[in-house]
């Protein structure tokens, strides 16, 4: 009877060591996995980049890829979730880029759009303006200023024995005259000066260019350009659709 007893005992000492056994090992495989972690982890670049500026339904977000002291050397544009990285540069000028969400083609798809301080100073007001297809992130072209003056604007600019200046322009087949009184010793050319002054905004779903036409070495600015655009979709263009000139 003590024999049977005996081993009785051995076998749930035996028993119950391996159900503690099994219970350990369960215990240390679920510290060591944690599924809910791996599918929320992100990327420590994404997670860590800074924020610049986003559109107001925040659709749109624009983050730095490079940032030295004075200036953002590349930039990651998120429209909706989708990445794409640009080459573009923002100076620290004390204004921020800002970031919009609109239609400007006219077909009913949002496109993402930018503008950039570029340059900012005593009479030095620069931007820089991108539109991104929301689509396939492409960026469509928006034409330069300088284009616009050279296919559409004609100036002439002289000196009246009075020192006046009489200034004429022709911008899209209108003409347009006025006088500036300036400093009898004002050197001037005998055309208008671009690039002191090129400013984008968004009118009622339309870009909108305010340039400024100057005279002499530093700039003296005596009559303003307002450019409305519109999209040529042959070219996948914005392009000069109005002029008006503004003394």
């Amino acid at each position: 009877m003590k024999k049977e007893i005996g081993i009785l005992v051995l076998m749930s000492a035996v028993l119950f060591s391996g159900c503690g056994s099994d219970r350990g090992s369960g215990s240390t495989q679920g510290a060591s996995e944690s599924p809910s972690n791996q599918v929320t982890a992100q990327p420590e670049q994404e997670t860590h980049a800074k924020l610049i500026e986003a559109s107001e339904n925040e659709k749109v977000k624009l983050y730095a890829i490079k940032e030295t002291k004075n200036v953002i050397e590349g930039v990651t544009l998120d429209i909706d979730g989708s990445q794409k990285d640009f080459d573009w540069e923002i100076a620290d000028t004390g204004t921020k880029p800002q970031v919009f969400y609109t239609d400007l083609t006219g077909d009913g798809k949002e496109e993402a759009v930018i503008t950039i301080n570029t340059g900012r100073g005593t009479d030095l007001n620069t931007y820089d303006i991108h539109v991104i297809n929301a689509g396939d992130l492409s960026e469509i072209k928006v034409q330069n200023y300088k284009e616009t003056v050279a296919d559409q604007i004609e100036t002439h600019v002289t000196k009246n024995e009075d020192g006046n200046l009489a200034i004429k322009v022709k911008a899209q087949g209108k003409y347009y005259e006025f006088s500036y009184a300036a400093d009898p010793g004002l050197e001037v050319q005998d055309k208008l000066n671009f690039g002191g002054t090129v400013i984008y905004e968004l009118e009622n779903q339309k870009i909108i260019s305010r340039i400024g036409g100057s005279v002499g070495t530093s700039p003296i600015y005596v009559c303003g350009f307002h450019i409305t655009y519109k999209f040529d979709s042959s070219k996948n263009e914005f392009i000069a659709d109005q002029i008006k000139v503004e003394p």
